[in-house]
């Protein structure tokens, strides 16, 4: 299903042997499917949607080296004595959320919300409930409905100078792109028109 598409994995380095096996569930799904992968760190759950953000910025700039497919998203956050926690799964969960709605971005959801270390590991552990291939899989899915709806992602050729940063969401450029027939070059969504 690639066609030479990639990737972005955003891990929360908190936990870092739980982020480690997640990472490795979900590279084996992703490179199962011919998908290639960047992989990036951020120290917790609450920075995964900004890293997100700034690499869709990036694309709409035209500075990005490469347009991604979809996102990844993994991390852990664990109940602690404090409230704290209540906050760090909300307000990511609501902007990764906000992100996709706003983006149309493809995104694997992989932020554990546990009470205990070991309500974590059994869901990261690749020989338990890997929920690492799982979110790959949701975001494996989620490509593949966006090239149903021809919101495929653009090739690398394309990505320069073809997105003004004025225009908050542009119907990407397909050409070129095998098996694409995607709306014409400069359309967009909105009435802006670059």
């Amino acid at each position: 299903m690639s066609n030479g598409s990639k990737v972005l994995i955003v891990e929360a380095r908190f936990y870092s042997d739980i982020a480690d096996e997640m990472a490795a569930g979900a590279i084996e799904a992703l490179t199962a499917d011919g998908f290639a992968y960047d992989r990036i760190s951020v120290p917790g759950a609450f920075e995964i949607p900004a890293a997100i953000r700034y690499a869709i910025a990036a694309q709409q700039m035209g500075t990005a080296d490469f347009r991604y497919a979809g996102f990844i998203a993994l991390g852990c956050v664990i109940r602690g004595e404090t409230s704290h926690y209540d906050y760090v799964c909300g307000e990511s969960a609501r902007a990764l959320m906000d992100l996709t709605t706003q983006y149309s971005i493809a995104l694997g959801y992989g932020i554990l919300t546990c009470e205990n270390g070991d309500q974590a590991w059994a869901r990261a552990d690749r020989k338990r409930k890997n929920k690492g291939a799982d979110v790959a899989n949701a975001c494996l899915a989620m490509i593949k409905l966006k090239r149903d709806f021809r919101l495929c992602p653009w090739t690398k050729r394309n990505v320069r100078n073809r997105i003004p940063p004025a225009v908050p969401v542009v119907w990407p450029l397909c050409r070129g792109f095998i098996g694409s027939n995607c709306r014409t070059p400069g359309s967009t969504m909105s009435s802006v028109k670059p």
